[in-house]
């Protein structure tokens, strides 16, 4: 149920990000500007980045070590380019430039978001264990 959890999240945070994208950058478009065509490009980038990306970043770990780690960012371009080609109609970018803005707007905002949401899950977490202790500690002092 975790995961479930955690992929909504993503595609929540995706979404918040590429919206905030489209918004900022005037190179980069989406239409319609929907609450579900930001849901299906935020899902679309989660995809693309849970099983292209891994492989992408293998093939291209030579050249990601030879320039510091800085073709990380043209990765991130080049991702966000796949799913504009994937779906024409809901994202539109202008060139190669725009996509590495994007993209690296995209990686900051994302970071942002899941960095609020793991601070998040920690504190549920250390409240739900702290309940548990609370109710051991009570069966074993009162026998219920």
């Amino acid at each position: 149920m975790r995961w479930l959890t955690n992929l909504a999240i993503s595609v929540v945070s995706n979404s918040l990000a590429i919206g905030l994208v489209a918004l900022i950058l005037p190179g980069i478009h989406t239409s319609p500007h929907t609450w579900e065509t930001f849901v299906l490009l935020g899902l679309a980038i989660g995809i693309v980045n849970s099983f292209i990306r891994p492989v992408a970043n293998f093939i291209s770990f030579p050249l990601t070590v030879l320039s510091l780690g800085l073709f990380q960012l043209v990765l991130s371009a080049l991702m966000l380019l796949l799913v504009a080609w994937a779906l024409p109609h809901n994202l539109q970018i202008d060139n190669f430039w725009w996509a590495l803005l994007g993209g690296i707007i995209l990686g900051i905002v994302g970071g942002i978001l899941q960095s609020v949401h793991k601070q998040i899950n920690r504190s549920w977490t250390k409240h739900d264990a702290q309940r548990r202790m609370e109710e051991r500690f009570s069966r074993a002092t009162y026998g219920k």
